[in-house]
């Protein structure tokens, strides 16, 4: 008739009497046998491997520690030792957990009736709070059966609300426009994206007010990641700029921040039990780059005489051709205009070796404003060999190694 506890602990302990009542109460759980159902959340959740065994089993001790009514029946001491003794009416225990049960019951069905009126006005941050506490009401009795009538059927409530959660987060739709994030110059590499969010359902498609996103892309010094929250009309704007152009299959991707929907105040291993179960919905925009059409003038001598193909406008115009520029030959169809200039200079000779140095600069304007985009080059650039004209010529080298590694990214950055 009765489930009995006994606890010891050594009377050395200050709080020797508290401990063994609680050793006691442990002993008397440990009796209470617990068997998940099969049709409860527990049951659903492990099949699903959504929960581990640990927190399987946290959830089964704190089902078990439900104890209330229990009695004291004896206690016991020696020099050494302190005993106690409870036990607990089993009719009893079973009148106050069913209690606890149907409030328990009562206060999720409530909840979840107003996280449908909720989505039904479109506003899923709160209905899927509304499930959420729905769910952690009933978080003791979640290996248990829990079979209530909704609708005019019966279903097992606790499965039906994390059902309704899962159903909260596919029904969400996600759409970019624009569907491809194109970027060129005459938009400075810079795009806004309007985001929207609707939920669809048997009842159409309603918009999603205050659904927190994250917005991802990969930026010039490492991965972006912003947040932002819908409007009144479902609707978040963001700029997609600064982009890692280099990167394989850049692109945008918006998924909705489940974790920001949950507020603080949940129990939070719970919790997160329950969400990781869920995908987060998401939606991806390419991202391509349209570089612009450069016109290049260049005027290059090694010691006042053309250098023609062996200067650094063939390694510059090599490189950013490289990195997707488009040069053409008339200005008018240009974006940019590139004026290049290099000469080099005698700096004397000692022990057979002759030195030469090299001066570049270049500048970059935009064709229409004439603004100076980018300026660079490279001045002294150092030659050394048999005599002057070789060593001009290998200034050259050294020069156009430099526009590629530190010239060429500068530029891009500037432009980008």
């Amino acid at each position: 008739m009765y489930y009995i506890g006994i606890g010891q602990a050594p009377k050395a302990r200050p709080d020797h009497q508290e401990t063994a009542k609680k050793n006691a109460l442990n002993d008397m759980a440990s009796e209470i046998s617990v068997r998940v159902e099969g049709n409860s959340l527990l049951h659903t959740l492990d099949t699903r491997k959504a929960f581990d065994e640990t927190f399987t089993s946290t959830i089964r001790t704190r089902t078990n520690e439900q104890l209330e009514g229990f009695q004291l029946v004896e206690t016991w001491e020696s020099p050494t030792e302190y005993w106690t003794y409870y036990r607990l009416d089993k009719s009893e225990h079973a009148r106050l957990k069913a209690q606890r049960k149907q409030a328990a019951i009562n206060q999720a069905t409530d909840l979840f009736g107003r996280a449908q009126a909720s989505i039904a006005a479109g506003d899923l941050r709160s209905a899927f709070d509304q499930d959420l506490r729905a769910l952690l009401a009933m978080k003791e009795y979640w290996g248990e059966s829990d079979i209530v009538e909704l609708n005019g059927r019966p279903v097992p409530l606790a499965n039906e609300i994390y059902s309704d959660l899962q159903r909260l987060v596919s029904g969400i739709r996600l759409a970019i426009l624009p569907e491809r994030c194109e970027l060129d110059y005459a938009g400075h590499y810079r795009r806004e994206l309007l985001i929207s969010a609707e939920h669809a359902s048997t009842n159409g498609a309603r918009d999603l007010v205050q659904l927190p996103l994250r917005i991802s892309y990969p930026g010039q010094s490492g991965r972006v990641t912003e947040t932002r929250n819908t409007d009144t009309e479902g609707r978040a704007r963001t700029t997609i700029q600064r982009v890692q152009l280099d990167a394989v299959n850049p692109e945008v991707v918006v998924t909705v921040d489940l974790d920001a929907l949950v507020t603080k105040d949940l129990d939070p291993p719970f919790v997160k039990a329950l969400t990781n179960g869920l995908a987060s919905p998401e939606k991806r925009a390419p991202i391509t780059a349209r570089m612009p059409r450069v016109h290049l003038r260049a005027t290059e001598t090694n010691l006042d005489q053309p250098v023609g193909d062996a200067g650094v406008s063939v390694a510059l115009r090599e490189e950013l051709t490289k990195r997707g520029f488009r040069f053409v030959d008339r200005e008018s169809e240009a974006d940019l205009h590139m004026e290049l200039n290099a000469s080099t200079r005698q700096a004397g000779s000692a022990n057979g070796f002759f030195t030469t140095l090299l001066d570049v600069t270049f500048t970059l304007r935009d064709r229409k404003t004439q603004e100076v985009v980018y300026e660079g080059g490279r001045q002294g650039v150092k030659g050394v060999q048999l005599d002057f004209q070789k060593a001009g010529m290998e200034a050259y080298k050294k020069a156009a190694q430099d526009l590629r590694k530190e010239s060429v990214p500068a530029l891009l950055n500037a432009l980008l």
